[in-house]
């Protein structure tokens, strides 16, 4: 058996390097299956495929981004763009896919000064940033859910993940500007929710509103589904969250329970709020308060005491649910066709997520221990600069990433069109695909005229 033995490199930590593993994949499961059936069963039933396809083509383009140039733009050595803030933008463009990427430890150059060395390969570190990656570009997909051309779709996720995401994980996590700074997003309240909220709203503004007819008649054809998704993102968050320290440590477990009294306590609020204002108990309703207590809570999960938790929570299920009822029927939120509220469940709960860690942070709750300990001081612990910071990268992250994501979308538009035909839109995924989720004795024609009717569809 001895004569058999394969020793380990003297950093590795067995236990560190499973925790990441199992942590990145409970992350990727929120996406493949489990966004790619909540939004199949959130949608009319004409566009159950369309949606489903849209996720697992960007979980699988971002990951081939990723390994070729995305990972180390996000955590690699800074390219040099000029001085001051433009040296701090983003990292080298480069493959992850040696067998230094592979096999040797993990690092984050630039953060290699203030936390402790990781105790697990590469690889690992990789692939866990990846889920991260992936599920971004798939959040901001339910925005423009039933009417996007996937063909802009398929060119539009790589330039984004490119331009976009990773430029957005290098400010705030791979020692960028905002980092250096002392804006501080455990695991992507910033670089993930308000990212995917603020452009997937204009991305919904770019490409235009769905059909009138499916605007007014748009009911979820499968809430089973819809139950099974959200189930896999609950409890698919506990390595979203419990993943960002890097070390299967205490503030790893704190982030967790974290992440659960946070969600627990959002959909309970929003589902008394949907009660006291229309009289009725919606699984729908619940399903978004959940969605945006997790989303609340994950810049702040590592960061606050459990009383900080459960406020966030407390917050997320008011908050966004009046954004979403009210602000939503007014102004430009009114004329926006945000298909699934992305906007309301992810930029404005993760707003809220970002700027409450600036108020709740408590030095007392530690990353890291020992001589690199790390911990954030929020305004109410003694530390106000914490929320301005955090008023700050909120900011920042809004402005360059609705920007970018209309350029891009500008320049994708003189290829090919954003928005799907009219007869697409009429037709759904049996003309786009060829393929439908129901069966349907119907005839339909694929190249032209067709006898389904809007009930069909």
């Amino acid at each position: 058996m001895l004569a058999n033995y394969i020793p380990a490199p003297a950093y590795l930590s067995p236990g560190d390097t499973a925790w990441q593993l199992t942590a990145a994949t409970l992350v990727g499961l929120m996406s493949v299956p489990g966004l790619a059936v909540l939004y199949g069963g959130l949608v009319k039933k004409k566009w159950a495929v369309n949606s489903a396809l849209m996720v697992f083509y960007a979980f699988s383009i971002v990951l081939i981004v990723w390994v070729l140039w995305g990972y180390n733009m996000g955590f690699g050595q800074p390219l040099k763009l000029g001085a001051g803030i433009l040296s701090q933008i983003v990292g080298v463009p480069r493959p992850a896919l040696l067998s230094s990427a592979l096999e040797g430890q993990a690092v984050v150059p630039l953060l290699a000064g203030s936390m402790p060395g990781l105790h697990m390969p590469m690889s690992s570190l990789v692939y866990f940033q990846f889920v991260f990656a992936a599920i971004t570009p798939v959040l901001l997909a339910g925005s423009v859910l039933g009417r996007m051309n996937f063909k802009a779709w398929m060119i539009f996720v790589p330039i984004w993940s490119t331009l976009v995401y990773s430029v957005n994980a290098f400010m705030l996590w791979g020692g960028g500007w905002l980092a250096q700074l002392g804006v501080v997003d455990f695991s992507g309240g910033y670089v993930i929710h308000v990212a995917a909220g603020i452009s997937g709203f204009v991305a919904a503004a770019v490409v235009g509103p769905r059909l009138k007819r499916d605007q007014n008649s748009f009911n979820p054809n499968n809430l089973l589904a819809v139950v099974t998704g959200a189930g896999l993102l609950w409890l698919g968050w506990n390595g979203f969250n419990g993943g960002d320290p890097y070390f299967a440590n205490m503030d790893a477990s704190a982030a967790v329970l974290n992440t659960n009294v946070a969600a627990a306590t959002a959909l309970v609020a929003w589902l008394i709020m949907d009660m006291m204002a229309y009289n009725k108990a919606s699984l729908l309703g619940t399903v978004n308060g959940m969605i945006a207590g997790l989303v609340a809570i994950t810049p702040a999960a590592g960061y606050v005491n459990g009383v900080g938790a459960l406020l966030i929570g407390l917050a997320a299920g008011v908050i966004p649910w009046l954004t979403m009822n009210k602000l939503g029927k007014v102004g430009i939120f009114k004329k926006v066709d945000d298909t699934l509220g992305v906007v309301h469940t992810h930029y404005f709960a993760g707003a809220v997520g970002g700027l409450m860690t600036g108020l709740l942070a408590d030095p007392h709750v530690m990353e890291y221990m020992g001589k690199t300990g790390f911990s954030v001081t929020g305004l109410f612990y003694g530390n106000p600069k914490q929320f301005f910071l955090q008023c700050l990268g909120l900011a920042a992250i809004t402005v360059y990433d609705g920007l970018m994501t209309w350029g891009i979308l500008k320049v994708i538009a003189l290829v090919v069109p954003l928005r799907s035909s009219e007869a697409d839109l009429t037709h759904g995924d049996i003309r786009i695909h060829g393929e439908m989720v129901y069966e349907e004795p119907i005839s339909i024609g694929l190249m032209g005229g067709s006898d389904i009717t809007e009930n069909d569809a």
